[in-house]
């Protein structure tokens, strides 16, 4: 299944911060649909950051897919001007500059980037000159080499000598701090102090053995984790003596996921997960509060009232007295159904112990991206997702007086966001026919203040305003998105039904260069949110349970039927298509009915088996099917492959070979069953591509592999050209 991947098939994805647009200024060149070659040198803007005084916005630039899809740093003026580039990248750096913060008081600007070996955590002086790099070592806590049972002994053989990189320090008792790759960070309020989390680092003992193929793996015995450490800051922003030497350890035990300052800068919640898989059994995460004073961290102290699917991102009230996080919903509902919650902590010391608050029972909607904010009338401002909009909501902190919508003038709002001392708002709007913009208002739901961006296309391309559609099916209301081509008005157009991810996705109001690819092929797109999808609160997300692709290809199906009763639609020139989720319901699109001309998969799910042994993580999957050997006829049911001998219609199969979502054999699976079956079938498969990347490729964002993504394109025209024929008469 497809966990946290929530809607990658044009990216209706509720986690994702940066998406392409072009902004600003176009060239003067005549308006058309983009090209496959157009979906490679789109850039992203992502991330947008309003500096402490409020007079500025830090934001992130994502080169396109043909220049490498490294991001940089970019600031501009909330008064006004021209937007300048922060950063640049070396050429050993593939990554670019990323997880950017400001300094507290703004004098400076911190950023992670891989210029070297490793991960290294970077401050700017906005005053100018160039970003430092923090020299972070650790005393290795963990190093497998001198076990008693390493091969090859931890005892050296006389015989061949040790190169001297790998000889151990003098003294065996005391091993030699080693650089950390730096995996996230947080700078307390007071700029004092930098908290940074990171993997044990491989050890040369280690690093040895590594090359001497002694490399056996104990799954799931693996001693090394994600670690805290603390480090003194001076008032410049240099580490002090002793942190020079090495970061001081937390006492906590592996892996730390994230971790989020006090106002005060005197404590830090810190949430951790049980390490070597733990999560595959259940849910893992535990949180904790750890002070600190002027000398390093006391004992942390672990919050019992907070569940373990707390998802690790903290708002902190402005006394911090009160904390708001998301968790799992307590209501029956697939994994990552999220909510929030308020919890009151004591004005100093250990532990609360007071119950936490639900804010969003009942919420006809579900939590979206971005962080909660605090709001001086004791209220807290939520990011949500509702149907087919991004948005913000005031709930009440007592959990039992509602909530208060904030005023927009775009379908999605995303990354809704404040400094300290709540002196502007800044945040990214956007529509089916808006681009994204880089907004600012002096207060929350004021108007947009449109700022400057670079250029993010080589020209404005044509898009298509989305219709929201509605229709009825097994008693539920249903809602999609329907984009027609120009000239649909002259006759009837062939359509595309697009599966979103999940099943827990949805499809939003987007601006997408990859709708207007489609649409340019004279292609109309429905893109549904059947029962199962997010956006519609708890009781619809939970509506498919034990039922994949049962209810919810009905509710598909008949948003076709309405679509073709009221638009011009050609009910014999149809296809379908999905990636993740998408991509099963495309299998068991295949094994149900014959109305298409056209089906392609991307990394889907085929067989409940073998996926659930094989994947990442199954904890999603139990919960809608439970164990697959417990409830052999529901998995086997619930199987794509199941309807493989009923399949008929010409079917492409696109798969990342290095996928742990939905694994590559799940793709090679389907293929040989259709194959075998005689229908028309094409499995392309390509090398490195995860789960992720390959989508971000395929869709014109920003994406490693330089193409992949438009050999993908250019195989999905074909085969729909191939297979949809000339248009009706």
């Amino acid at each position: 299944m497809n966990k946290t991947i929530c809607g990658f098939w044009a990216m209706g994805l509720i986690v994702l911060t940066s998406l392409p647009l072009r902004a600003g200024a176009q060239q003067a060149e005549t308006s058309r649909f983009p090209t496959s070659e157009d979906l490679r040198h789109i850039k992203a803007l992502g991330a947008p950051l309003l500096s402490p005084d409020g007079s500025q916005v830090l934001f992130t630039v994502t080169d396109a897919t043909a220049d490498g899809a490294k991001a940089h740093l970019w600031t501009v003026l909330v008064a006004g001007g021209s937007a300048r580039q922060l950063t640049y990248s070396p050429a050993a750096d593939k990554r670019g500059e990323r997880s950017a913060t400001w300094a507290p008081d703004g004098s400076a600007v911190f950023f992670t980037a891989k210029r070297g070996e490793t991960a290294q955590l970077y401050r700017l002086p906005m005053a100018g000159g160039e970003a430092l790099a923090y020299d972070l070592k650790v005393v290795p806590v963990v190093d497998d080499s001198k076990e008693k049972d390493a091969i090859p002994p931890a005892k050296p053989d006389p015989a061949r000598p040790i190169p001297d990189a790998a000889k151990p320090s003098p003294d065996p008792g005391k091993p030699e701090p080693l650089a950390i790759n730096v995996g996230g960070y947080a700078v307390s309020p007071d700029g004092h102090w930098l908290a940074v989390w990171a993997m044990d680092p491989e050890t040369p003992g280690e690093k040895k053995n590594k090359e001497a193929k002694a490399d056996a793996v104990w799954v799931n015995h693996d001693r090394h984790g994600q670690r805290l450490y603390l480090a003194a800051l001076k008032p410049d922003g240099s580490l002090d003596a002793d942190s020079a030497k090495a970061l001081k350890p937390v006492a906590l035990a592996p892996d730390v996921h994230s971790a989020s300052w006090s106002p005060r800068s005197d404590r830090l919640l810190v949430v951790t997960e049980l390490p070597n898989d733990a999560s595959d059994l259940g849910p893992a995460s535990m949180a904790w509060l750890v002070p600190v004073n002027r000398s390093g961290a006391e004992t942390p102290v672990g919050l019992k009232a907070i569940p373990a699917t707390v998802a690790g991102d903290f708002a902190w009230s402005s006394d911090g007295t009160q904390i708001a996080y998301a968790a799992q919903t307590p209501d029956d509902a697939p994994p990552g159904s999220e909510e929030m919650f308020a919890l009151a902590l004591p004005a100093t010391g250990g532990a609360s112990e007071s119950a936490p608050v639900r804010l969003m029972a009942d919420f006809k909607g579900s939590l979206g991206p971005g962080q909660p904010v605090f709001l001086s009338e004791g209220k807290l401002l939520v990011p949500v997702a509702e149907g087919t909009r991004l948005a913000d909501r005031s709930f009440a902190l007592d959990g039992k007086s509602g909530s208060d919508a904030v005023p927009q003038s775009t379908a999605l709002v995303m990354n809704l966001g404040t400094n300290s001392k709540q002196t502007g708002w800044t945040w990214l709007a956007q529509s089916s026919d808006q681009p994204q913009t880089l907004c600012f208002a002096s207060k929350v739901g004021g108007d947009c203040q449109k700022l400057p961006t670079p250029e993010l296309a080589s020209q404005h391309f044509l898009g298509v305003k989305s219709q929201l559609v509605e229709w009825q099916n097994d008693g539920l209301t249903i809602q999609g998105l329907l984009y027609l081509p120009p000239g649909s008005e002259k006759g009837k157009v062939p359509l595309i039904i697009d599966v979103h991810g999940g099943p827990l996705g949805a499809w939003e109001d987007r601006y997408e260069e990859w709708s207007g690819f489609l649409i340019g092929h004279g292609w109309a797109i429905l893109r549904p949110n059947p029962r199962g999808s997010s956006n519609y609160g708890t009781r619809f997300a939970a509506a498919n349970k034990n039922d994949l692709g049962g209810g919810d290809f009905r509710d598909i199906m008949a948003g076709l039927d309405e679509v073709i009763k009221k638009y011009p639609v050609d009910p014999n020139r149809l296809a379908l298509m999905g990636y993740s989720y998408g991509g099963e319901m495309a299998g068991f699109a295949e094994g149900k009915t014959d109305r298409f001309k056209a089906i392609i998969s991307g990394a889907p799910v085929i067989d409940q088996f073998s996926e659930y042994g094989t994947e990442r993580g199954s904890w999603y999957d139990r919960w809608y099917y439970g164990r697959p050997w417990e409830h052999m006829e529901d998995a086997w049911k619930q199987s794509p492959l199941a309807g493989a001998a009923k399949a008929k219609t010409p079917f492409l199969l696109l798969q990342g070979e290095e996928d742990g979502t939905d694994p590559l054999g799940q793709s090679q699976e389907m293929y040989r069953a259709l194959r075998q079956m005689g229908v028309p079938v094409e499995m392309v498969s390509y090398p490195r591509e995860d789960h992720g990347p390959l989508a971000y490729g395929i869709f014109g964002f920003p994406a490693a592999e330089p193409w992949h993504g438009f050999d993908a394109r250019q195989r999905i025209v074909q085969f729909l050209e191939k297979n949809l024929g000339e248009q009706a008469k």
